[in-house]
């Protein structure tokens, strides 16, 4: 237990935690992945000075299973397409999404209905963050204060945009479990099964850990000599930040569901890289 532990409780009508190795129909983990409850919080607050590790996922309510079918695309849109296409727009040719469309298909989900999770994260500063002007507590306490009051970047997902999450602040998650439970009328250590091999997330938390920074304004004073030597050189053109670029590998562990709670801190838990899985 470190000090830096912060809790919220998040729920939702649908959810789909979608499970890599099924190609082209969508099917669902039974409960949220780690790399999807990091998502939520960064939905409602992110520096790049600091990082989340989540410590555990207490489930309130496990949800049903539901099946539908829904409309997607079977291409997607990359980088160099989008450059091209704001370069040259006649050059580029858009997705066609519509009903009866060359890109438009219907595929199956198995997903859940009617979820709500307690997630518990560690929050840690990255290796370029000054503990003198980037001290821990003014993470946590922005973090109180844009959860208290509903505020987020954009509006957290239970594993796919559509499937909107609810927030809420959650000073104890223990005490939270109960409660919800209680108002559940059900056991508050009710939920126990062993997953198996999940999804950890997709990018390494030791290489999170590194992290980025963007250049102060007095350092860009001082530097400004050097990244922008000539006169009437444009700034976008030179980088304002200071860091490395996180390459994705996934990574999976072995989950388990003990008393309602998935432990899932990867200094508890063993994390599995796609790389060592092959050997």
């Amino acid at each position: 237990m470190t000090p830096n532990l912060i809790t919220l409780r998040v729920w939702g009508d649908f959810a789909c935690f979608t499970r890599p190795e099924m190609k082209v129909e969508r099917v669902s983990y039974p409960v949220m992945t780690p790399s999807a409850a990091r998502g939520v919080l960064e939905a409602v607050f992110w520096e790049p000075q600091m990082y989340y590790l989540i410590d555990s996922i207490r489930i309130v309510k496990k949800g049903r299973w539901i099946s539908f079918r829904r409309n997607e695309v079977t291409k997607v849109i990359n980088v160099d397409s989008a450059k091209t296409w704001m370069r040259s727009p006649d050059k580029s040719m858009p997705i066609q999404a519509g009903a009866g469309a060359g890109d438009f298909t219907q595929r199956n989900m198995l997903a859940l209905e009617d979820v709500e999770y307690l997630i518990t994260a560690d929050v840690r500063l990255t290796s370029l963050a000054s503990p003198s002007q980037d001290p821990a507590s003014k993470y946590l306490a922005e973090i109180e204060r844009r959860a208290r009051l509903g505020k987020c970047f954009h509006r957290p997902a239970l594993g796919m945009r559509e499937f909107a999450a609810d927030f809420e602040w959650e000073p104890d998650p223990e005490d939270a479990l109960i409660r919800r439970s209680t108002e559940l009328g059900q056991a508050p250590d009710q939920f126990n099964e062993d997953v198996g091999i999940m999804l950890y997330d997709v990018f390494d938390h030791h290489e999170r850990e590194i992290g980025f920074r963007w250049l102060r304004d007095e350092e860009l004073a001082v530097l400004a000599p050097q990244l922008w030597p000539k006169r009437g050189a444009k700034r976008g053109e030179q980088p304002r930040s200071k860091g490395t670029v996180v390459q994705p590998c996934a990574a999976f562990f072995r989950a388990r569901i003990q008393q309602s709670k998935l432990d899932c801190h990867p200094d508890r838990v063993q994390i599995l890289t796609s790389a060592s899985r092959s050997h």
